[in-house]
């Protein structure tokens, strides 16, 4: 199969047929519609540092694979942290950016990244996108390319073929074929289950009420309220309203159907937060969150025991609630490794980078031992 590689500015160059025929489209993010709509609302812009970028292979006029991709100027909304290599980039008088990286922007959710056809070989495909990507990084004068949370067996295969391999650790939740929340309590020791029946209680207590809410059941005034919680939390926690705006939500959010979860609580009959979740084929993705006024243990109900319900309730296998957060690890979400790739230009930086991440990883599978004894579940005492 002879192949030709094309970068593409915007994803109006690609039509939503043609681009969700290669994608795993239970994977909510890969979406045409759902990337498109970062666009179009402003978030992966030039001007935010987030130029798309995106790769496509084709045979002839028929694309066969295609590749998330974004051109950027700065490593904001990645949740692998690379400053430091900006910094040792500085140092040497060089430039880190602009950098190619292949994530879905502000999302650190594990899955697909180089979609393809059944009847093109996964090793061929990355074969041919490497070499495109290298090529066209030489050309433009790129100092680098970053894969961000693809799946391990991937990463595996991009370190074997020389690209260095970064590991960290998120918290996710398993379904064990609980029927109800109360089943699930029941793995864990008295003394945490104790614990976390009595932030549960003190929803009650506190007058509260929480909704669940899919797809259509959530109204338009519904993603207005939401929208105002996640630029108030942000404002309050970053000085800032957010990576993203109004109309990405309002629009673009609001038009994925059964993939979009919203958690409403109130108070006083006044919506007061909220937390939006995305549906995923067997995940439960939790993503923004945002309030107006704080109430003692309400982040922990709306973010993750409704969340948790939720995958009970629709039989869904996994829950990964986003980045960081050790808080979880009480609560019984389980360390797990996530993975990201960096292919370096240039010959001595991409030495130290590979120094880098093998003298990092000891550190990381520490952490993940030690992580893993917290947890509260009978087992580990």
């Amino acid at each position: 199969m002879e192949l030709k590689a094309e970068f593409i500015t915007s994803l109006r160059q690609v039509p939503a047929g043609e681009w969700d025929t290669l994608c795993d489209t239970k994977y909510p993010f890969l979406r045409h519609d759902f990337l498109l709509g970062m666009e179009t609302s402003g978030c992966t812009t030039a001007d935010s540092g987030w130029q798309p970028c995106h790769l496509i292979l084709r045979e002839g006029d028929r694309a066969v694979a295609l590749l998330p991709l974004y051109l950027k100027s700065h490593s904001y909304g990645e949740y692998v942290f690379d400053w430091s290599w900006a910094n040792a980039w500085q140092q040497q008088g060089l430039d880190y950016y602009p950098k190619l990286v292949s994530a879905i922007p502000f999302t650190p959710a594990t899955g697909p990244r180089l979609c393809h056809l059944p009847e093109l070989d996964t090793s061929t495909a990355w074969d041919m996108a490497i070499s495109a990507l290298e090529q066209f990084a030489r050309e433009q004068e790129i100092s680098s390319w970053h894969l961000l949370f693809p799946a391990q067996d991937i990463s595996d295969q991009l370190l074997r073929r020389g690209i260095a391999q970064r590991r960290t650790v998120q918290f996710h939740w398993f379904n064990d074929g609980y029927t109800c929340f109360d089943d699930f309590l029941d793995t864990f020791n008295s003394r945490k289950r104790k614990t976390l029946k009595r932030e549960r209680r003190r929803i009650q207590e506190q007058g509260l009420d929480l909704q669940t809410r899919v797809g259509q059941q959530i109204s338009s005034e519904d993603w207005a309220r939401f929208y105002r919680f996640y630029q108030f939390t942000y404002a309050k926690r970053s000085g800032h309203g957010g990576y993203l705006t109004r109309a990405f939500f309002t629009d673009v959010a609001a038009a994925m159907g059964e993939q979009v979860v919203m958690v409403m609580a109130s108070h006083g009959g006044e919506a007061i937060a909220a937390a939006l979740y995305f549906r995923g084929g067997d995940t439960l993705y939790g993503r923004y969150w945002g309030c107006t006024q704080e109430f003692d243990a309400l982040h922990f109900e709306a973010c993750y025991y409704r969340g948790i319900e939720y995958c009970i309730e629709e039989g869904i296998a996994r829950f990964d609630p986003g980045a960081q957060g050790e808080h979880k690890i009480q609560r019984g979400f389980r360390p797990v490794e996530t993975f990201s790739n960096h292919w370096i230009a240039d010959p001595r930086l991409s030495a130290a980078v590979n120094d880098f991440t093998r003298r990092e990883q000891p550190h990381t599978e520490a952490y993940l031992r030690e992580t893993t004894t917290l947890l509260p579940f009978k087992s580990q005492g």
